[in-house]
C-alpha cells in the first residue's frame, strides 16, 4: 500500500508536489490544496471491468487511409437538445451538463429517460429510487426500459451497466460519484478527474453516450478542474432565472456540432416543456402607448429570436447618476450612451439609465444596439413606438449604423410574427432591396437618420 500526499489547482487540476502560491498553469493564485492519496489495486485489478471490451490496439495511419465516416446520432425526441447537440446524440459521446442547483438539470435528464423507447441507466448518487419516481410521476411520462441505480461507486456502476447493456446512460452527478482507487473526499479534484475518466473511457470503448451532470461554482463555471470540461466531448450549460418560467440551454463546447445554438425550455408544474417559437412569450402585448421599449431582432445560434428591449431614463436625484442593465453589458451601455451624446446631442449625462432584456434572459449579439438606442430615445423624450415596428444593427462609435450577420433570417421572422416594419443597416443590403418581404425594410445609415424617421 502506498499512501501519497499530492497538492491540486482546485482551477486547472495541475499537480504538484509541494504547496505553490501561485499556479504556472493557470496562473491563478492560492488555488493549490491538499489531497491525500491511497493506492489499492493494481493496474491489472483496476482494468477488470473492461475485459469484456476488447479495443483493436492502435498504430500509426495515414490520413488519406482513413474513412470519412459521418457520425451516427441518436434522435433523443426532443427537438431542444437535439439542436445544441448538432442534429443528435452521438454514439460513444460524453456530455457534460452543468447548471445551478434546483434549476432543472435532474428533470431534464430524467425526462431523457423517459421519452426513450430505448434501453437507459439513470444512476444517481443524490437522490433515493423513491424521490426519482415521484418526480417521473409527476412528469407524467413512463419508460419500461428505464433502470434506476442509485449507487457512488463508479466501478459498481460499470460493472452493472456491463450486465445491463444500456443503450444510454446518465448520472446524477459527478460530484457525488467516488473511485475506489482514490482515496479522497467524494467532489474533491482527484475524485472527479479519476471518475470522469473513468466514465469517458466506458464510453469509448463500449460505443455508449453517457450524460454526466455537474455542479457549478458561485462564479458560475463547471466545478472542479478546467480538466473536467477537457476531458468530456460537449458541455452543455443550463442557465435561467428562478422567478423566470424560462431556462435556457447553451453550448459551450461540442467536438460533433455548433457552439453558438440555444435550447429554451419552460418549467411547469409537469417539467420542463420545450418552446419552438420563443419570441412570441419574449415579446409582451401592445396594450399600453407606453414609452421606453423596442423590439430587436436577434440570432441565438441559427435560431431568429426576436426580443424586446426596455429602458427607463429619469432625472438622477442623488447626485451621481446610475447606470444598470440587466441582459445587457454593462459597458457597452455606457458606450451607446456616449454615442448618443456626441453624435445626437441627447442629455443623459445627469438622468438615471436602466435598462432590460425581457424576459430574464441574457443576450451578447451586437445586433440589438439599434433597438437598445431605440429604447433609450423613447424613453428619454418619452415617445412611444409601436409595437409592430423591430430593429437589426450594430451601432459603431462614429454613430453610424452597421450591418449585422444573416439579416434575411431576421427579416422572414419578422414577417412571420407579423411585424409592418423592420430597420436594419443602409450598408451592404442592396441585394435584400429588391427581395419580396412579408414587411417593410426601411434602410439607416446613421442614427440621426434614426430620430428622423422613428422620432420626427
Amino acid at each position: 500500500m502506498k499512501v501519497k500526499s499530492t497538492f491540486f489547482c482546485s482551477n486547472c487540476g495541475s499537480e504538484s508536489p509541494k504547496w505553490i502560491g501561485k499556479c504556472p498553469s493557470c496562473n491563478e493564485w492560492n488555488t493549490y490544496h491538499e489531497e491525500v492519496i491511497e493506492k489499492k489495486t493494481s493496474h491489472e485489478e483496476k482494468s477488470a471491468v473492461w475485459k469484456d471490451h476488447k479495443m483493436e490496439k492502435p498504430f500509426p495511419k495515414k490520413l488519406d487511409e482513413v474513412s470519412s465516416l459521418t457520425a451516427k446520432r441518436i434522435n433523443t425526441l426532443d427537438g431542444e437538445l437535439n439542436r445544441v447537440l448538432g442534429g443528435g446524440l452521438v454514439y460513444g459521446s460524453i456530455i457534460l451538463v452543468g447548471g445551478q442547483p434546483g434549476i432543472g438539470k435532474s428533470t431534464l435528464m430524467l425526462q431523457l429517460a423517459l421519452n426513450q423507447g430505448s434501453k437507459v441507466l439513470y444512476v444517481s448518487g443524490e437522490e433515493s429510487e423513491e424521490q426519482i419516481k415521484m418526480r417521473a410521476d409527476r412528469i407524467g411520462r413512463n419508460n419500461s426500459s428505464c433502470y434506476i441505480y442509485t449507487d457512488v461507486n463508479v466501478s459498481n456502476i460499470l460493472k452493472e451497466a456491463n450486465k445491463l447493456q444500456p443503450d444510454i446512460i446518465i448520472i446524477d452527478s459527478i460530484q457525488t460519484l467516488v473511485s475506489p482507487y482514490i482515496e479522497s473526499t467524494p467532489g474533491s479534484i482527484s475524485q472527479v478527474r479519476e471518475c470522469t475518466g473513468e466514465l469517458q473511457r466506458y464510453a469509448k470503448i463500449t460505443n455508449i453516450p453517457i450524460f454526466v451532470i455537474g455542479h457549478i461554482t458561485k462564479e458560475g463555471g463547471i466545478a472542479g478542474p478546467k480538466l473536467l470540461e477537457h476531458i468530456v466531448d460537449v458541455v452543455l450549460q443550463f442557465e435561467g432565472d428562478n422567478h423566470y418560467a424560462y431556462r435556457i440551454l447553451r453550448t459551450i463546447k461540442n467536438r460533433f456540432g455548433s457552439t453558438d445554438e440555444i435550447g429554451i425550455y419552460a418549467m411547469d408544474t409537469q417539467g420542463l416543456r420545450e418552446i419552438s417559437n420563443p419570441s412570441e412569450l419574449l415579446i409582451s402585448p401592445d396594450d399600453d402607448r407606453l414609452s421606453g421599449s423596442a423590439i430587436a431582432a436577434s440570432i441565438e445560434g441559427l435560431r431568429p429570436l426576436l426580443l424586446e428591449t426596455q429602458a427607463l431614463v429619469s432625472p438622477a436625484i442623488y447626485g451621481t447618476p446610475q447606470r444598470s442593465a440587466t441582459g445587457f453589458d454593462l459597458r457597452r451601455l455606457s458606450m451607446l450612451l456616449a454615442v448618443l451624446e456626441k453624435r445626437c446631442g441627447l442629455a443623459y449625462g445627469q438622468n438615471d439609465v436602466f435598462l432590460n432584456i425581457a424576459g430574464g434572459i441574457k443576450v451578447a449579439d451586437p445586433s440589438i444596439d439599434l433597438a437598445v438606442v431605440a429604447a433609450l430615445i423613447s424613453s428619454l423624450q418619452d415617445i412611444h413606438i409601436s409595437k409592430k415596428i423591430c430593429f437589426a444593427g450594430e451601432v459603431g462609435l462614429s454613430g453610424e449604423i452597421r450591418p449585422v450577420s444573416r439579416v434575411d433570417q431576421r427579416i422572414q421572422e419578422a414577417g412571420r410574427l407579423g411585424f409592418d416594419t423592420i430597420y436594419i443597416s443602409k450598408y451592404k443590403s442592396d441585394v435584400l432591396a429588391k427581395k419580396n418581404y412579408q414587411v417593410e425594410v426601411r434602410m439607416l445609415s446613421r442614427i440621426d437618420d434614426l430620430l428622423r424617421e422613428v422620432f420626427a
